[in-house]
């Protein structure tokens, strides 16, 4: 039979204050690969946590620029190089009747930026996590607050981050297996 590996641990917190303490506290000891689990939105936890800006911004910018850079390149083609046609004495390049496809792929390139952008940073679809197996981890879309440190970390010691977790105020604190 295979041995079973071990992903991390799991700690259950009663309150936001006290995983919110919690937080910096495992932020501060030097943990990276850790994430804080609650059922609503606790204000301030990510600067607790110490979750760097994200990036999808920049995503979003880069895929604007993208869409529009693609918009008047395919029509500059199309009307000055492909096929030029002098249409009422305008210029081949008109670009004042381009800029509703401008702005249109900008958009189009920006929202697909956004959706895949925030698929791949978050690593979705994942169909499965560690943490599933854990009966009690059910309680995180209730009323139950979560600590899931992964083994895969640096400073990970199963007793030592345990024994942390406990000092935290963890009521309850588990091994999750892979």
């Amino acid at each position: 039979m295979a041995e079973k590996k071990t992903w991390g641990l799991l700690a259950e917190f009663e309150t936001p204050q006290i995983i919110y303490t919690a937080c910096e506290q495992v932020r501060d000891e030097g943990y990276r690969h850790w994430d804080a689990l609650v059922p609503f939105p606790v204000h301030g936890l990510d600067k607790a946590m110490g979750v760097p800006p994200s990036k999808l911004g920049w995503i979003v910018l880069a895929m604007g620029l993208l869409g529009m850079t693609v918009g008047f390149t395919v029509q500059y083609w199309m009307t000055a190089v492909d096929y030029p046609i002098i249409i009422a004495g305008k210029p081949f390049v008109s670009w004042p009747a381009w800029i509703p496809v401008l702005f249109e792929l900008t958009i189009l390139f920006a929202a697909f930026g956004a959706v895949f952008g925030m698929f791949g940073l978050n690593r979705l679809p994942t169909f499965h996590h560690p943490l599933f197996n854990s009966e009690r981890f059910l309680a995180v879309t209730d009323d139950k607050f979560f600590i899931a440190i992964e083994a895969r970390d640096p400073l990970f010691d199963a007793k030592k981050t345990m024994k942390l977790l406990k000092k935290l105020g963890a009521t309850h604190v588990e091994e999750i297996e892979e």
